[in-house]
Order: structure tokens, then sequence, then C-alpha cells
């Protein structure tokens, strides 16, 4: 599996990663008002520094890029789960999950 991994130039990895942060920036940007589609574009762009720290880590031959890769994507996991559950309250209480509506949140 490592040798297919160095059979990849890191500039494939550099094209890929540099694609998913430009999509999950997009995202981030034109999709203002809806809160899922803003966590879905940060975990995209995320998941897209993760592919470069794999990488790097593969192309040097250690293995600390991948540990923090790990490290970064339970981080993410605890803010997705942060995001849903404000989401949800955001709901319940408004009947919409609207970021504009969420300053008034509270009032």
């Amino acid at each position: 599996m490592n040798n297919f991994l160095q059979e990849i130039s890191i500039n494939s990895y550099f094209t890929v990663s540099i694609i998913l942060f430009t999509v999950g920036l997009v995202g981030l940007l034109v999709n203002r008002e809806n809160m899922i589609a803003i966590l879905i574009s940060v975990e995209i762009m995320v998941l897209s520094v993760n592919i470069l720290f794999c990488a790097f880590s593969s192309y040097n031959n250690q293995i600390d890029g991948q540990i923090f890769s790990i490290f970064i994507l339970a981080c993410t996991a605890a803010e997705a789960a942060i995001g849903l559950a404000i989401a949800i309250n955001c709901f319940r209480a408004r009947s919409n999950i609207d970021v504009s509506s969420m300053s008034e949140m509270g009032d």
C-alpha cells in the first residue's frame, strides 16, 4: 500500500487538495444562509488539509502528519456534533435553520 501512495506524485495530492479547498471555500461564500451547507463546506476544507498532511507525511516517510490528521478529524467531528446540536435547537425554536435568524436567538 505504501508503494502505491509513493507512485502518485505529491503534485497530484496538492492539486486534489487545492480543488477540494476551493470547492469548500466557494460553498462557504455562496451559502451564507444555510447552516448545514456551511458545516459541510467547512468539513470539506478541513479534509482537504488532512489530505495534504497525509501526503506530506507519506512523502517524507514519517507518521507525524497522519497522527496530526487523526487529531484534526476528532476535533472536526466534535465541531460537527456541536453545530448540528445548535441547528436542531434553532429549528425547534424558530422552525428554520437560517443563519440570519440565529442572531435573534438571544432576544
